[in-house]
């Protein structure tokens, strides 16, 4: 049954027109040569790109790795010397003077200036 016994007499077109682009398919007056060629080129390109990749890639991760390293160096720097001031405030509180009181004192001094 069409649309014509349906009594509907507009003309319904089956599939829209297309517009000959020539954006796909083979190019006319290319030959098979140059395309190969170029494939690989652009194939040669695209591995080279890959391997630039991977070793910007490489290159990131070692100085994350370092940054890591030194991050995690830098608080055990710290945690050694808050037990240090941990000790020496325990030893304060329960009335004795440390003997290296005077040494402390100046190591806080060369801190503040710093």
């Amino acid at each position: 049954m069409d649309y014509e016994d349906m009594g509907n007499t507009e003309e319904v077109p089956s599939q829209p027109e297309r517009k000959e682009t020539g954006k796909r398919g083979r190019k006319p007056g290319r030959k098979a040569s140059t395309e190969k060629i170029d494939m690989k080129a652009k194939l040669e390109r695209s591995r080279q790109s890959a391997r630039e990749c991977r070793a910007r890639k490489k290159l990131r991760y070692q100085y994350l790795e370092e940054l890591v390293a030194d991050r995690e160096k830098a608080v055990l720097t710290l945690r050694s010397e808050l037990e240090r001031y941990r000790l020496l405030a325990l030893e304060l509180d329960s009335g004795k003077m440390p003997d290296n009181l005077q040494a402390i004192l100046e190591d806080l001094g060369a801190m503040k200036h710093e």
